[in-house]
């Protein structure tokens, strides 16, 4: 299974802790299943996209109702679940904040509401006039999370862009944006959501200054 299926780095460990546990309960015996795993996660840097990039992908989606939920995402920073549970509600206007609820951990939280992102789903609304959920279905209810990321990597392919990319890689984009532009780490880490500021660090791989100064030998 781990070599022959793309399974991820937790999943793995916690097979390895389960057949560790099975093996000492029933036969009574303590196996050692380390050599088939990884012996650390591996440190993978996200997929980050220019903001030029993202807006070029919201400029070739199909319609205002795409070009609005590809917007949301990247000015909020949002996870696709938590786009697609978005209500009308949720969006105000008054504030200029989106309320997230119950995003990952049941944790409910606010982002800032963009302005320009404002003026289009005003726009879109006027359009579409949504009853409940803000980005609604064919049926009403809930927009599907495959659904976005297919019309997200259409208008991607449309704009040229030779990237997978998915919702992820537009909330990658914004912390990133965000860090280059001086936001400080911790006030990226509550708008991101994140638990741990060390899941937020790793956004300081893809901006460290010092690195990205450099200039190549080959160019000088």
């Amino acid at each position: 299974m781990v070599h022959t299926k793309k399974v991820s780095y937790s999943y793995q460990k916690q097979v390895a802790m389960a057949l560790k546990l099975y093996y000492r309960e029933i036969f009574g015996q303590n196996i050692n299943l380390e050599y088939l795993f990884p012996s650390r996660k591996p440190n993978k840097l996200p997929v980050v996209i220019a903001r030029k990039e993202v807006l070029k992908i919201i400029e070739k989606a199909n319609n205002i109702k795409h070009k609005s939920m590809i917007a949301v995402v990247y000015s909020a920073g949002l996870r696709v679940g938590e786009l697609i549970a978005l209500e009308i509600k949720d969006i105000d206007s008054s504030r200029m904040v989106i309320h997230i609820k119950s995003g990952k951990g049941n944790k409910d939280r606010i982002v800032p509401l963009s302005e320009k992102t404002l003026s289009m789903l005003r726009e879109y609304y006027k359009e579409y006039t949504p009853k409940r959920y803000l980005f609604e279905g064919q049926k009403g209810d809930r927009y599907s999370s495959s659904s976005f990321n297919k019309l997200l990597q259409a208008a991607a392919k449309r704009a040229r862009i030779n990237k997978n990319i998915t919702a992820h890689t537009l909330r990658h984009s914004y912390a990133t944006h965000l860090l280059e532009n001086g936001t400080d780490i911790r006030i990226i880490q509550k708008l991101l959501g994140h638990n741990s500021i060390k899941t937020t660090m790793i956004y300081t791989q893809v901006t460290e200054p010092t690195l990205l100064n450099v200039t190549s030998p080959f160019d000088d």
